[in-house]
């Protein structure tokens, strides 16, 4: 009886050192995806949150851009009120005092006020009157 010859190679996946070893290499490669799946979520809520962060800053600079406009504008009407004061001041010292009799009674004399304070600007005046102009003109013709 003859024997036929004998297979001596060990196969690799009946091998318990090389087994162990591509488990341990797969397992290592599933956990490093894993590890890259997490880093692209984090980095993808990152550009969102970054988005929504650059839009909040371009309405707070369109908020501040207003908000400079209507300080400039205050701050042109606060300019104009030491002028307005002094025109206040200059009218009101116009008005005659009641005289005081020897009694301490004023007497009772119509008082006299100043004319009224109104500043129209001339060129809106000029140009209102202009357009009054053509619109005669234009009735008329």
């Amino acid at each position: 009886m003859s024997f036929g010859p004998r297979q001596t190679t060990i196969r690799p996946s009946s091998g318990l050192g090389l087994g162990g070893s591509q488990n341990s290499q797969s397992s290592a490669l599933q956990a490093r995806i894993n590890e890259k799946k997490t880093e692209l979520e984090s980095l993808r809520q990152l550009r969102d949150l970054s988005a929504g962060l650059a839009g909040q800053m371009q309405q707070l600079e369109e908020k501040l851009g207003t908000l400079s406009d209507g300080t400039e504008a205050v701050a042109a009407v606060m300019a104009n009120w030491g002028s307005v004061l002094r025109a206040v001041s200059m009218a009101s010292a116009k008005i005659p005092k009641p005289k005081e009799d020897e009694d301490g009674e004023a007497e009772s004399e119509p008082q006299t006020l100043p004319q009224t304070l109104v500043r129209i600007p001339i060129h809106q005046a000029e140009a209102a009157q202009r357009e009054q102009e053509r619109e005669a003109a234009a009735g008329a013709g």
